[in-house]
């Protein structure tokens, strides 16, 4: 079973960048999940895909991997290219692009 290696990305429904400094180890699911017939609930023989571990950085999850024989996919984060804006530089004296109206 494979793990994936990843630091999570920012919750869309916050500003704040809460749990996004750890990365994250977790496994791939093996198998598909079932549908009970009777309750609707899903459900999984897999107890795996449970276990999420943190770590400071990604070196260290990649050396618990490999110190565990755990194949492993690492995945870089996304580097947001913008810098975020507050409302009152709209209203800057020294603006750099004039108004447009």
């Amino acid at each position: 079973m494979r793990a994936r290696i990843y630091r999570p990305a920012k919750n869309a429904m916050q500003s704040g960048r809460a749990r996004t400094k750890q990365w994250l180890l977790d496994y791939e699911p093996e198998t598909a999940r079932t549908i009970d017939p009777l309750m609707g609930w899903t459900s999984s023989g897999d107890m795996r895909q449970q276990l999420c571990l943190e770590f400071d950085t990604a070196e260290e999850a990649v050396a618990y991997a490999t110190a565990h024989n755990i194949p492993y996919q690492l995945f870089e984060p996304h580097v947001p290219t913008q810098r975020p804006k507050s409302y009152s530089d709209n209203f800057k004296f020294d603006r750099k692009v004039p108004w447009s109206h």
